[in-house]
């Protein structure tokens, strides 16, 4: 290989390296060139030469995304894959009519990865910039986010950029964040910019939460929902222009990325975009601060009475045992005397008839109203075989909430629509309007005020996931063990 061949191999890789896609945006250092015409083996490629990525997915049959591990883009949830941009990604493959292949790699590795060929595109909360833009091209946006201020709801409120004098901001290193930060210098700003390397912003929003650090700041969507994990951080002020979430193609593959635009445009009109969104974020604003301060607190004083007693009755029935928890408090709020004007009673809050079903004498036992609340729980759960993984458990939730019956009239309703009965997201349409007068008259079941399922399926899933992320505990018995006394607030706690 001659010098001049050598030089662009070189260059290539450094500029390679130093790009690194994360929810925000890079730092420009120094001159650099793009990459829209370099080979593997770093000479200039001509336009014959290019490969067209789009007519490969239609051979092949299949569309491989570059993404990484995280719980904004893709992660493992009761056994399947999930994710925002998972769910894109899967609607995308489903409107070509092929196949999803799915690689996760590091957030260094992904352009270099991308322009290598080992992917059709990227998707992980990436943002574009002028500065990425020599290196790839962009979809249009499909999400509008802003960067935000997190800091601890205790301390003091910022107001306006001048409260950010004199402050020690602890952000990702080389992220948009810090570059935004550097040109509030620039234009005067006193702040103090403290970089993390390889630290996720959500584990610096954990530290602003547990006072470890004063500041950080993080893409709004992100902050928000953080603030059902950590309720006492506060979401502050904006410190940049709005933002778009795009995915990013290899330069030149304008086929492939007119497909991603238009695939965009399609389920925004349709629906599907605001549907995915409802199901990963939107859920974040039907709580307000005190709802989630109050959970959270439930969680130290009341849960672990009884943690014992659902472990072993979501082991036995083959449950999460925090999904069984999270049931319990939208029922009963961990009150084992909870009752309701339509006669149900207990922690599962089981109606009189339910109980002898499943052999419950005392509802007000909690030992019994959890062993027989979730073997009730089971007994529906085997109804819905023909629906499958998170599926099949959103619908059986939904069928405790208001009964086998009007779950089989949604269905009905689904059906009629063309809708896959099945599917949860098709009877988060259908419920609703078993309510309403021209279907009304068609339930032979009665009244049913079918948003109220739905509300309950998407409260379950927010306590699931907060209790998902909470650390491991000492049990009741544990704590009752090693200090010899009632833990605090559990003797008759009623808070």
């Amino acid at each position: 290989m001659d010098g001049s061949a050598l030089k662009y191999m070189v260059l290539f890789s450094f500029m390679l390296g130093a790009l690194t896609l994360s929810s925000s945006r890079d730092t420009e250092h120094g001159r650099t060139v793009g990459v829209r015409d370099i080979g593997s083996n770093g000479f200039i490629l001509s336009s014959e030469q290019r490969e067209d990525r789009f007519r490969t997915i239609r051979e092949l049959g299949r569309v491989v995304v570059i993404t990484r591990n995280h719980p904004q883009y893709l992660h493992t949830y009761w056994g399947e894959a999930r994710g925002f941009e998972y769910e894109l990604m899967k609607a995308f493959a489903d409107y070509l009519g092929v196949d999803l292949e799915v690689k996760t790699l590091r957030w260094g590795d992904m352009i270099q990865a991308l322009n290598q060929g080992r992917g059709d595109f990227a998707a992980a909360g990436i943002v574009a910039t002028p500065f990425r833009q020599r290196f790839v091209d962009f979809s249009d946006g499909f999400l509008s986010i802003q960067p935000r201020v997190v800091i601890h709801r205790d301390g003091p409120a910022i107001r306006g950029f001048k409260g950010l004098n004199g402050k020690t901001i602890h952000v990702k290193k080389r992220s948009s964040h810090e570059e935004r930060l550097h040109e509030l210098r620039e234009e005067g700003l006193d702040i103090t910019v403290q970089l993390h390397e390889g630290v996720p912003t959500e584990e610096l929003i954990r530290r602003v939460a547990r006072r470890e650090i004063e500041m950080t700041m993080a893409d709004s969507h992100i902050a928000f929902r953080n603030r059902l994990y950590y309720p006492n951080i506060r979401v502050g002020i904006s410190v940049g222009e709005p933002l778009s979430l795009v995915w990013a193609v290899k330069k030149g593959e304008r086929t492939l990325l007119n497909a991603i635009n238009d695939f965009f445009n399609t389920i925004k009109t349709d629906g599907t975009f605001q549907r995915i969104y409802r199901a990963y974020y939107g859920n974040s604003e039907v709580f307000d601060r005190f709802e989630i301060e109050k959970f959270h607190e439930r969680i130290r004083t009341r849960l672990p009475r009884y943690e014992e007693s659902i472990k072993r009755a979501a082991k036995k029935y083959g449950f999460d045992w925090r999904l069984i928890a999270a049931v319990i408090y939208q029922e009963s709020q961990f009150d084992p005397e909870a009752k309701s004007h339509r006669g149900v009673r207990g922690l599962m809050q089981l109606t009189d008839l339910t109980a002898k079903e499943v052999g419950v004498t005392d509802r007000l036992d909690p030992k019994q109203s959890i062993m027989g609340g979730v073997k009730y729980l089971k007994n529906l759960y085997q109804r819905y075989d023909r629906a499958k993984g998170l599926d099949r458990i959103l619908i059986t939730l939904a069928s405790y909430n208001v009964g086998p019956r009007h779950i089989s009239n949604a269905q009905r309703i689904a059906r009629e629509k063309g809708l896959k009965p099945y599917k949860w997201f098709s009877l988060e349409e259908t419920l609703p309007l078993l309510c309403q007068e021209e279907y009304l008259k068609l339930n032979k079941f009665g009244y049913c005020r079918g948003t109220e399922p739905v509300r309950y399926v998407n409260r379950i899933l927010v306590f699931f996931d907060i209790l998902r992320r909470q650390p491991v505990r000492e049990t009741f018995s544990e704590q009752l063990t090693r200090t010899g006394t009632n833990p605090p607030g559990r003797d008759s706690d009623h808070s």
